[in-house]
This record gives structure tokens, sequence and C-alpha cells, in this order.
């Protein structure tokens, strides 16, 4: 049928990865079962997105400041919503910044 996308190999534990960290817990399950490229790509991303909020938030909360915690969740939407959106779009976009690092990083997602 034409309009219709060729379903990408590993493309539903990559979505999951980006629904909270167990979420990317889950799709790290998901995806040792059934290894894929792509899902490995985005479950190191929105790994590394996740783990990357929680510690600033960590962080954070030894000086409660309201726009400290702002800039945090700011930030965080537009990394999420960036890989979020490049997940259901079947690219493997690196996020800006910190995204090659995440790959880098999190080899332990084979």
């Amino acid at each position: 049928m034409m309009g219709i996308q060729e379903e990408i190999k590993g493309k539903k534990p990559a979505i999951i990865a980006y629904f909270t960290i167990i979420g990317a817990i889950i799709a790290i399950s998901m995806h040792n079962n059934k290894p894929e490229v792509f899902s490995r790509f985005h479950i190191r991303q929105a790994f590394g997105v996740h783990l990357l909020f929680h510690a600033f938030a960590l962080f954070i909360s030894q000086w409660f400041n309201e726009f400290a915690f702002l800039g945090l969740y700011v930030m965080y939407l537009l990394l999420w919503g960036f890989g979020f959106y490049s997940a259901i779009q079947n690219t493997k976009n690196s996020l800006p910044f910190i995204g090659t690092y995440f790959q880098q990083w999190f080899t332990f997602i084979r």
C-alpha cells in the first residue's frame, strides 16, 4: 500500500524507552531478547536523558531554586521530545551536545 511506512525492526523498544526510566529498563530487557541496531541507539539515548535528568534533579534539590527546576524540566522535555520524535520518524538522530557521549558511555546496552 502506498503511504504506509515500512516498520523498522526494533521500533517498539525504541519508543518504549522514552517513557520514564522504568520504560527504558523494560526496553533494555525487550532489546536483549531481540537486539536491533535501531532500538540499541534509541535505548541508549533515552536511558541517558532519564539518568541525566535524575542526576541533575538530585543535585538541584540540595538548594531549592524554582528557576533551576524550571530550566531542568525545559531541557528534559526538549531532549526527550527530540529523541522521541526521532524514534517515531524512524531516524537515528543523536541528541544535541550529549547524544554521542550516551552512545559511548552505555555500551552495556548491546
